[in-house]
């Protein structure tokens, strides 16, 4: 029997209401309740439905459904990210925070040892008033949070919003002049009388100990700067992927990509909160043209339009017609990514989308469009070097042919830094795929948090 088998847990997670945070969540409550832990599921009542289907011990993992209050500015039913534009997420977290007087009902009554939360920045004050233990758990990287320990503001100037705190762990990894305006989105509110950082920072300054879902053999060195910045206990769960899927692709895209020779396609997808302009659409479809090499996008109607066809580039379709698909919805992006045709993965260097490529035998083209996305894109150009970042024009704008050059050049099987950057991955997709690691990352952290209540 293991440590982790010695006492069991009853951990209660409010994460942040959005898929990518809400996802990481049942995701850890899995490797928990395998161990034999049980989970309090803190929710919006319309999104519970979303997610059964991922709970695989029900028995184990009970969620708590909550009534959202109507804001105003928030579209109606709305209660999650996935159909609130981003100007408007800050209601969002106004619904969030009016869910306090629930939330401490539930916690009083189901009497958990500790509780996770990300954007709750009220919860580790309640937990200790409750008499509970209190988790700031991160479903992004530990680079963000290192960088959160100085405070970021509208006034300052470019040099002080892209300095780089006493004891930062890399010159490489960090926002360029720029890309300050991606940085300066978290001065912005975000609820009633607090900024995006503020909301963070409480969270993480208040709680008991933060944890990343992360390994050390990736962030080691910013997840010690953390804990020497915020001088509390830094736990890693791993990243908590589901165990690889039997499930068979699709007809409709296995019988397209099979067209293709084993690693010729490039494969494109920015995630379900990208929306980009018409006029960004249009461009980067012509670079994945420009290329030359056949290609499969998956990327939400531009703003503006109800369908893909009518975004399309005039002669686009004809112009591509066998080699390039365009895709409007939803696609099995883990599925693609292990297909042997699929030789490319163009992304925004999401949290975890970064783990997906990590695991993948592709190479890898970054386009990150907001700060963490810029560190994480950073950290797999600069320090890891197993991807590259497509070079941006005038206002940040993506050329195609900046797009087509850095596609070109990590599928050039002759090219020495394509070369490079293949074998940098697969030495480091051959460590991550330990078994093993997990599962001695999971044992690692449940230790952590029994340790936390003696």
């Amino acid at each position: 029997m293991s440590k982790s088998d010695c006492s069991k847990l009853h951990i209660a997670l409010f994460p942040w209401f959005a898929f990518g945070h809400f996802i990481p969540y049942i995701h850890l409550s899995n490797k928990l309740a395998q161990k034999g832990h049980k989970v309090s599921f803190l929710l919006p009542k319309g999104i519970q439905p979303k997610l059964e289907h991922l709970n695989q011990y029900p028995h184990l993992i009970r969620f708590f459904p909550l009534v959202l209050s109507h804001v105003d500015g928030l579209p109606p039913g709305a209660e999650s990210t996935s159909n609130v534009p981003l100007e408007l997420q800050k209601y969002l977290a106004i619904a969030l925070d009016q869910t306090r007087d629930q939330v401490e009902v539930v916690l009083k009554v189901t009497k958990p040892d500790m509780v996770f939360c990300d954007f709750g920045h009220w919860i580790p004050a309640l937990a200790r008033q409750i008499g509970i233990k209190s988790i700031c758990y991160e479903v992004v990287s530990s680079m963000p949070c290192g960088l959160a320990g100085r405070k970021i503001a509208k006034e300052m100037s470019v040099d002080e919003l892209i300095q780089l705190p006493p004891g930062y762990p890399s010159s490489k990894v960090r926002i360029k002049a720029e890309e300050v305006a991606a940085l300066l989105f978290i001065a912005e509110d975000f609820g009633i009388g607090l900024s995006f950082q503020d909301r963070i920072r409480t969270c993480v300054k208040e709680s008991d100990a933060i944890a990343f879902r992360t390994y050390r053999e990736i962030e080691g060195p910013f997840c010690d700067y953390v804990a020497q910045r915020f001088g509390k206990s830094v736990l890693l769960s791993g990243p908590c992927l589901p165990e690889t899927q039997t499930q068979q692709l699709e007809d409709k895209w296995a019988n397209w990509l099979n067209k293709f020779e084993p690693s010729s396609v490039v494969f494109c997808s920015f995630g379900s909160q990208s929306m980009l302009e018409k006029d960004e659409f249009q461009e980067l479809l012509l670079g994945f043209e420009l290329s030359g090499l056949p290609f499969l996008v998956a990327l939400k109607p531009p703003q503006g339009c109800l369908t893909i066809e009518e975004a399309l580039p005039e002669g686009f379709q004809g112009r591509v017609q066998g080699r390039g698909l365009v895709h409007g919805g939803w696609v099995p992006q883990e599925l693609l990514l292990r297909h042997p045709s699929i030789g490319c993965f163009v992304n925004h260097c999401g949290y975890g989308t970064m783990w997906e490529s990590l695991f993948s035998d592709c190479q890898i083209v970054l386009i990150p469009e907001i700060s963490d996305q810029i560190l994480n894109t950073r950290l797999m150009v600069e320090e890891l070097r197993i991807a590259v970042e497509v070079e941006r024009g005038k206002n940040r704008q993506i050329p195609k042919e900046s797009l087509s050059k850095a596609i070109k050049l990590v599928m050039d099987k002759d090219n020495e830094m394509a070369s490079l950057l293949k074998r940098n991955h697969a030495k480091l997709k051959q460590l991550l795929s330990n078994r093993d690691l997990q599962e001695e990352y999971i044992n690692n952290f449940i230790r952590d948090l029994q340790n936390l209540l003696k």
